[in-house]
């Protein structure tokens, strides 16, 4: 009997040891992110569960066209920087060059290449997020609004569980320093939105 595959799957967190011994910050985004995953993962199988099938899938981009406010925090920022400038492949890079210093606020994800997510092991924790059941969105569509019963509810626990891995890098580390700023809020006090940030700052510290 053949086992049914997932349609997530299993999260790994991700290694990169010289550059996490080197950038201490490297490695609370790591866990931030594999908290994220692996609260994703378990959403999903429950909605799998109760004959809900996810319509995102590889080669679906709508999402990152039609959502023109994505929240992206300090630390992703900074991890996005490193991911683009050490890790992604030369070429790619220069695909990816042009259109990081031509982006304007309001188009579309400036990391969307031919349809596919550039950097995607360092994708926000609101990509990381946002999964829609039943049928991918529609162009233009942003499924939050128009079928908000379609839209994966990220588990709390996990979703809360990502945010505190991030607070190391503001300082916090304490137990009291984290629950007070969890109470607050802060993470997600210091959003930005990414397609405001100006992206030809990037593009100028990579190679031609």
């Amino acid at each position: 009997m053949k086992t049914k595959k997932a349609a997530y799957g299993k999260p790994q967190r991700l290694k990169f040891p010289a550059d996490e011994a080197a950038n201490k910050w490297l490695g609370y985004a790591f866990d931030a992110y594999y908290r994220a995953d692996v609260g994703v993962a378990k959403g999903i199988q429950q909605e799998e569960r109760n004959g809900r099938k996810l319509a995102c899938a590889k080669g679906c981009s709508n999402c990152c066209k039609s959502h023109t406010t994505i929240p992206i925090f300090p630390l992703e920022l900074l991890g996005l920087y490193w991911y683009v400038t050490k890790i992604m492949p030369a070429e790619t890079r220069t695909r990816l060059k042009p259109q990081l210093a031509n982006h304007v606020a309001g188009q579309p994800c400036p990391f969307l290449l031919e349809g596919a997510c550039s950097v995607h092991p360092m994708r926000p924790l609101a990509c990381r997020h946002f999964n829609v059941f039943g049928k991918t969105c529609a162009e233009g569509e942003d499924a939050f609004y128009t079928r908000r019963e379609d839209v994966l509810t990220p588990l709390k626990f996990h979703q809360d569980a990502a945010y505190e891995a991030m607070l190391p890098f503001h300082g916090m580390v304490t137990p009291e320093q984290k629950q007070a700023a969890m109470q607050h809020g802060y993470v997600q006090q210091q959003a930005r939105v990414l397609q405001e940030i100006d992206w030809a700052h990037l593009a100028a510290r990579l190679e031609s």
